[in-house]
């Protein structure tokens, strides 16, 4: 044998071959670009929207620093700014511990002191004006100025209110420069001068470990080299300066990473990570089945030619460059088209993933960034010679011999198929199909995973729970109503109660049907001191050195509304005043905090209440009322303050009047009949901007319309996935239909000859394609199974608001649809590949 040797040769040979396979290169150039555009508009969509949704993030955690320290004093600032493992430090300073304003009821306003470190990694970029230099000079946000009445110009006057440890100081100043406020955060902000931290050094003085007033306190960013294991480092950079991660140490330094990181959500969470990349897989292998198919049916096809060449001195090595050069030839126009119809589908989605979440009014604009296309192109192309490798080391390990033997099977089994009328249609439509077993096991597989993907979005999609995300982190009536300050998580008691005029009003309404006051009070009751130690902060003592507690009492609606933890539930007992509950906070899961419970069940609590109104601490007299723990119940944004303290506790309402002589109205839960919702929404909206706007409500039914936009989110894209998936699995049925059909060209015209008639022949065709779609619903249902079980169920695990349900019903509902084109397909490719007559079929076989 002579080896062939000419490069201009094996071109020309791979060229020609090409040419001749134009419906292989049609189907091929399609799958491909299909396969590219899958991979895009995964790109676009998962860079885009996680891109999006974190840099989101960091606006609404007020930056985008690696970490942050908390309350610290200019000593501490010193010692560990210089630590090795700190890129970059910025400094920020809080000058009070609140702005005070009445216009700032709604709107939480904070008075800062930033360097330009801090500025830039808060993302403060002046749209006019100047940073403050003046001592009596500040920049806020266009929003907080709005509110004040102050005009977007230089010198503009602005007067503060300020808290500065529980006294109002006023000051005034005049404004220097202003910024776009982000939609996503929601506290006002406003910037003093470093000469004002010179004017006012004594009003300054870090007193946080005394007194807890934040006035003084300096919260620094941190940055390291880059954001893996961002709580390690910090928790290095802590201990290392000689400072303790025990909240009940004397050097203790509290601090917080940036949650807007993926890093510091996923890095633990293996099973979530294992369900994404299963998925992601799962993908991956609907491209290279359909690629790696259509070059298998090609060289089986084309093997003899493959023979062939190996006779005139082609080496294996020039076969498999052959085919590799071909399928080089078919991603070139196929890889671009798909690049640009999938980052226009992800650019589409984007935004729609971004309107059906909490991040809903920010700006999600998707430019084209290089790496999408790169790592579309380059994982499409990896997927393409992936594919390419099995067919080209068949092609190039065949003999000649071997090649004429291959290309003969079809007729291996011709004697059992001469006479028809021994045999049925279903039966040779089986036979049909497990000639080649493997080849159509992946045209099962490929057209399975389409619907797999559907089941797995509806199952996602279907395991949001509603009543759970409500449950959670909202309310468990369909209303609730209370000063702006509670849903601002800054209520603290009688300041900022709800009005009764307010509930009232409420009543009065056609649509109200049932409701119970929530009372609280955090500087009412105090609990009794004991060794038991706490392991938060102090909350504050009285004068005898008993912590502050925050006691809840709740009349008989949502009183009933709690969810037990622990104990049984026993109203009754309850009820007798000897009985208390004690609230526990719960993580994004659900799951109680218990280090913080302070009591067991069947321990007793001691509360205290001053009883007259003397003005100095040590001459207040108590009286004590002693009570047995019932149970543990769930602490929700729904029944409580929204900031819990060390010991917090439910009791009814009747007794809790008892207990303290004022009691502060915090909340008030109702309920309206069903279709009523609207009617009463309108209403409270209305009434909290026009009669009363120091008043605020939330509401189930909004709720609920932000979880169902969610779900069509979900349904939207997986759909959308589904329809690119299903397509190229179509593409490689029909792909198998017609070598098929062109490989038994002569077997058909010979059972045509010998008495199969025409009937019986589309009979045969559409039972093949019945086949195909009855393998395809019992691969994909087993596959929607496993997918469920491994994919989804461990999803809902780490998805707080998700419940996880099993669902078969998608599949079952395309299946009949797969049905009909399982049987109108065969039936239209053999009619367009059939032109010639018998005797003509017959003739060109030989």
């Amino acid at each position: 044998m002579i080896k062939l040797t000419h490069t201009k040769v094996l071109r020309n040979l791979s060229a020609k071959s090409f040419k001749a396979n134009k419906a292989r290169n049609l189907i091929a150039i399609t799958a491909i670009a299909l396969t590219s555009l899958l991979f895009t508009t995964l790109y676009t969509m998962g860079l885009g929207a996680v891109g999006h949704m974190q840099q989101a993030m960091m606006r609404q955690a007020g930056g985008d620093a690696h970490a942050v320290l908390k309350y610290i004093s200019a000593g501490e600032f010193t010692v560990i700014k210089d630590h090795p493992l700190i890129k970059e430090i910025a400094y920020r300073q809080l000058l009070s511990d609140g702005v005070q304003n009445k216009e700032f009821l709604k709107w939480p306003t904070e008075f800062w002191y930033y360097d330009n470190k801090a500025l830039n990694l808060g993302f403060v970029e002046l749209d006019g004006g100047h940073q403050p230099a003046a001592a009596n000079e500040v920049i806020a946000d266009k929003h907080t100025l709005q509110l004040l009445g102050v005009p977007l110009t230089i010198n503009a006057p602005v007067h503060l209110k300020l808290d500065i440890r529980e006294k109002t100081v006023e000051r005034n100043f005049i404004l220097s420069g202003w910024w776009e406020n982000d939609p996503m955060f929601h506290t006002g902000q406003i910037y003093a001068s470093q000469a004002y931290l010179v004017a006012h050094t004594e009003e300054i003085q870090h007193t946080y470990k005394k007194d807890h007033s934040s006035t003084g306190t300096i919260h620094p960013y941190i940055m390291f080299n880059n954001s893996l294991d961002l709580r390690g480092k910090l928790n290095k950079v802590i201990t290392e300066s000689g400072y303790s991660l025990n909240e009940s140490a004397v050097n203790f330094v509290q601090s917080n990473v940036n949650w807007a990181y993926l890093s510091t959500r996923l890095g633990n969470n293996s099973g979530l990570l294992f369900s994404l990349l299963l998925g992601l897989l799962l993908i991956v292998l609907t491209g290279y089945l359909i690629i790696y198919n259509i070059f298998q049916i090609s060289v089986l096809k084309d093997i003899r030619f493959y023979g062939l060449l190996k006779t005139i001195g082609t080496t294996s090595g020039q076969v498999r460059s052959i085919i590799r050069r071909q399928a080089l030839f078919l991603s070139v126009p196929s890889i671009p088209v798909g690049l640009a119809a999938g980052f226009m589908c992800g650019k589409y989605l984007v935004p729609l993933i971004i309107d059906n979440t909490v991040l809903k009014g920010t700006a999600a604009t998707i430019y084209p960034n290089p790496w999408i296309f790169i790592g579309s192109a380059l994982f499409t192309l990896i997927t393409v010679f992936i594919s390419t490798l099995k067919p080209a080391r068949l092609a190039a390990s065949v003999s000649p011999v071997d090649a004429v033997r291959i290309a003969e099977l079809h007729y291996k089994n011709k004697k059992n198929q001469k006479n028809t009328s021994h045999h049925s249609m279903p039966r040779i439509a089986r036979f049909n199909l497990g000639r080649n077993k493997k080849r159509t096991l992946l045209v099962i597989i490929s057209l399975s995973l389409s619907l797999v993907l559907l089941n797995i979005t509806f199952a996602l999609s279907k395991s949001m729970d509603v009543d759970k995300y409500i449950s959670s982190r909202f309310s468990d009536t369909d209303f609730l109503i209370g000063h702006a300050d509670l849903f601002h998580q800054d209520f603290t008691g009688s300041a900022n109660a709800l009005s009764d005029s307010f509930v009232k009003a409420v009543q009065a309404q056609l649509g109200f049907e049932e409701g119970g006051y929530l009372y609280g009070d955090r500087e009412l009751l105090t609990v009794e001191n004991s060794s038991r130690k706490t392991e938060g902060k102090s909350d504050g003592v009285d004068a005898i050195g008993n912590p502050y507690t925050q006691v809840y009492g709740l009349d008989e609606l949502p009183l009933r509304q709690l969810q037990w933890i622990d104990g049984q539930p026993d109203y009754g007992r309850l009820a007798s005043g000897k009985y208390i509950l004690e609230g526990v906070a719960l993580n994004d899961n659900g799951t109680p905090y218990w280090p913080l419970i302070q009591y067991k069940v069947g321990d007793t609590v001691t509360l205290h209440n001053n009883t007259d109104n003397s003005t100095t601490e040590l001459n207040k007299k108590y009286t004590t009322h002693t009570f047995t723990v019932l149970g543990h119940v769930a602490m929700k944004n729904s029944n409580s303050d929204r900031m819990p303290m060390n010991y917090n506790f439910y009791i009814p309402a009747n007794i809790y009047k008892e207990l303290v002589q004022q009691p502060t109205v915090m909340s008030y839960a109702f309920n309206v009949p069903s279709g009523k919702e609207n009617a009463m929404e309108s209403f409270l909206a209305h009434y909290t901007r026009t009669t009363e706007p120091l008043m605020d409500y939330q509401s189930k039914l909004s709720v609920r319309k932000e979880v169902a936009g969610m779900q069509q989110t979900v349904e939207t894209i997986g759909v959308t996935l589904s329809l690119i998936i299903s397509c190229i699995g179509i593409l490689n049925f029909i792909n198998t239909i017609l070598a098929s059909i062109i490989a038994r060209r002569q077997e058909i015209a010979m059972l045509q000859s010998i008495g199969m008639t025409r009937l019986q022949l589309h009979s045969m065709l559409a039972l093949e394609g019945i086949y195909y779609v009855l393998g395809t619903g019992l691969v994909s249902g087993w596959l929607a199974i496993l997918s469920s079980v491994l994919i989804i169920k461990p999803l809902c695990r780490y998805l707080w608001f998700f419940s996880y349900h099993f669902i078969i019903w998608p599949v079952l509902y395309i299946l009949p649809v797969l049905l009909a084109a399982g049987i109108f397909i065969p039936l239209v490719v053999y009619s367009l590949n059939n032109k010639l007559s018998i005797v003509e079929q017959l003739r060109n076989a030989e």
